[in-house]
């Protein structure tokens, strides 16, 4: 079986969707018998073929990214992509036989694959991941109330339409109430992302920490994109709270996005310079370290799908500290591995951290119930999940994997 898989984000471009991409094809090229055509962007001016395995190729197609803001794709970007995306997979497709498309967003690569069933009767499912739901972000609030009609259109005519949590599920929902949706979670590598011993308490393995540290610094950390989306003004507003109370804080904001300068001109202005640390974009190779070294996670967004970050912290045995939206109620249980944040409210972040400033067994406790939680989330049974829902395509049921 080949299948065509579209997605315009793949690291080192974009967020979640483009990681979740990326493990997804390392479970897909463990299946005989199954071959993947990605069609993604470049993040230069040339076109690049990657292999994974045997059987997984990716097409990196050049859309004039800037490589200075990776992680936010302008409108431009996107109607950049679906244009070179359009007409490089209308040649493989006549080239090669495709069982199916997959596609991740309802748009752009959500309409390409509508565009290619009424073309070459090729069957697609779509994976909801976040800001392709009308009503999920304030950015293309504009753009989907002329859209939404293309949207649910494209929803009924696809075999599958897939959310990635539950919070998205009910969104997209209130666009189209009578749509059936299904929900396959983000996955989390347990493998590459786990506790540090200093976070458990007692060295029970030789678990490295990677990063030169006091663990005397009690370190707060954010994994995300910087956007105004994901509310990080209040984080930093928070902690500019209890470093006023507690010693030896710091805040360490990972990632990259058009609201960054604002942020860094806020903490200039609290004169909090040195106690926050704006990291910058990172390699995910690098990130466990990252984790390891922090004693709590926090992301107080105002809206999500299935974070991906908030997974990795899951795994490397963190407290959670998150806004009820998209995924967290599934990733978090309020009071036993973190706590449900108030939207748009610095003083509740200030008074959950404050808790477990002061209470190191606690925060230790809820570190061990995030990592048993996350053990049973690992990628290879996400993975089956999607080859399940590919199994109910029309045609497909009886392909042997």
């Amino acid at each position: 079986m080949r299948i065509l898989f579209l997605n315009y984000e793949y690291p080192p471009l974009g967020g979640g969707a483009g990681n979740a991409t990326a493990y997804l094809l390392k479970e897909f090229a463990k299946i005989p018998g199954l071959e993947v055509d990605l069609v993604t962007s470049a993040i230069d001016k040339k076109y690049q073929l990657e292999k994974i395995g045997e059987n997984i190729l990716i097409h990196r197609l050049p859309i004039g990214k800037n490589p200075k803001n990776l992680h936010f794709q302008s409108q431009k970007d996107l109607l950049i992509y679906a244009w070179k995306a359009y007409f490089f997979s209308r040649k493989i497709i006549q080239e090669r036989k495709y069982a199916l498309t997959l596609a991740f967003f309802s748009v752009p690569c959500g309409f390409l694959a509508w565009i290619f069933k009424r073309q070459f009767k090729l069957p697609y499912l779509i994976f909801l991941r976040g800001a392709d739901v009308p009503g999920y972000s304030e950015r293309f609030i504009y753009l989907h109330k002329i859209i939404t009609p293309l949207i649910k259109r494209i929803w009924r005519e696809a075999e599958r339409v897939v959310a990635n949590s539950q919070g998205l599920k009910d969104l997209a929902r209130k666009t189209n109430p009578l749509q059936k949706i299904d929900i396959i979670p983000n996955g989390i590598d347990t493998r590459q992302f786990r506790p540090s011993v200093y976070n458990f308490g007692s060295p029970t393995s030789k678990m490295e920490v990677g990063l030169p540290r006091s663990w005397n610094t009690f370190k707060i950390l954010c994994v995300t994109r910087i956007t105004p989306r994901k509310n990080i003004r209040c984080l930093i507003e928070a902690f500019n709270q209890l470093r006023r109370k507690y010693a030896n804080l710091n805040l360490q904001i990972i990632g990259e996005g058009d609201e960054k300068n604002n942020l860094e001109k806020l903490v200039g202005e609290l004169g909090i310079e040195k106690e926050v640390d704006f990291v910058g974009l990172l390699p995910h190779e690098k990130l466990p370290a990252y984790y390891q070294s922090a004693r709590v996670y926090v992301l107080p967004s105002l809206n999500e799908g299935m974070s991906n970050s908030m997974l990795e912290a899951l795994a490397s045995g963190l407290p959670l500290l998150a806004t009820d939206t998209g995924g967290t109620k599934e990733l978090i249980e309020d009071g036993v591995n973190g706590f449900v944040l108030k939207m748009k409210s610095a003083e509740d972040i200030a008074e959950k951290l404050e808790i477990l400033i002061r209470d190191e067994n606690l925060r230790k406790k809820m570190g061990a119930e995030s990592r048993k939680k996350a053990e049973g989330m690992g990628w290879e049974s996400i993975a089956k999940k999607y080859i399940s829902i590919i199994k109910r395509v029309k045609g497909l049921e009886n392909f042997k994997f």
